[in-house]
């Protein structure tokens, strides 16, 4: 039997069935694993925008199911598919690309470009939008509407701006994180998925 974590997901492992070259790791729900299952295609979870993620779906760059395996604690599978196109959104054949050439590397860990703080930060405010509980500042902000919180975003920005002037060591953290928050609702509000903002930021590194 699969089992499925406390957030309802499961890690899946992506192998191209030719080659056993994996070309990417992601997750699952019951439902986007039912549908892979059922096929042609590979689906997946999006953590970041709350949703079923049915891969290859805006780029083309599809996944076709060829077998799924369940690993020996039931936590965890390998779906071996056949690509078509890259499985990277980079363009690069598999997300493993990146080569970690010696103990250096754990020195002084890059920071994750999306998934961390601000990806958990995000689908919980995608799931106070989908599900509003009562008494919720973020689902507050969801039904006044996107003008408030546009002002919002104004409003912290500027007291992160502030607070760097006059008092950096005590609030300028806090200010920046009401600034980032409220961001966030912001794309969720109007729709723009928080994968936009990772791939912006990914692109500026470079």
């Amino acid at each position: 039997m699969v089992k499925f974590d406390d957030r309802g997901l499961l890690p899946a492992i992506i192998q191209d069935a030719a080659t056993g070259q994996v070309l990417t790791l992601a997750y699952m729900n019951e439902e986007a694993l039912r549908l892979t299952l059922e096929g042609p295609d590979v689906w997946f979870y999006s953590r970041s925008r709350g949703s079923l993620w049915h891969k290859g779906e805006t780029s083309g760059n599809y996944l076709k199911v060829r077998q799924v395996l369940l690993d020996c604690d039931e936590d965890a599978i390998v779906v071996k598919a056949e690509p078509v196109g890259p499985a990277c959104h980079t363009g690069q054949e598999s997300c493993f690309h990146t080569p970690v050439t010696d103990s250096r590397s754990l020195g002084k860990p890059e920071r994750a470009q999306g998934p961390g703080v601000l990806g958990v930060l995000a689908d919980i405010i995608e799931s106070r939008k989908m599900a509003p509980p009562p008494g919720s500042y973020t689902a507050k902000l969801f039904e006044q509407g996107v003008p408030r919180i546009a002002q919002k975003v104004i409003e912290e920005a500027g007291e992160a701006a502030i607070a760097s002037l006059t008092d950096p060591r005590q609030h300028l953290a806090e200010e920046t994180a009401d600034a980032f928050y409220h961001a966030l609702v912001l794309l969720s509000a109007t729709g723009v998925p928080v994968e936009e903002l990772w791939k912006e930021l990914q692109k500026r590194r470079k």
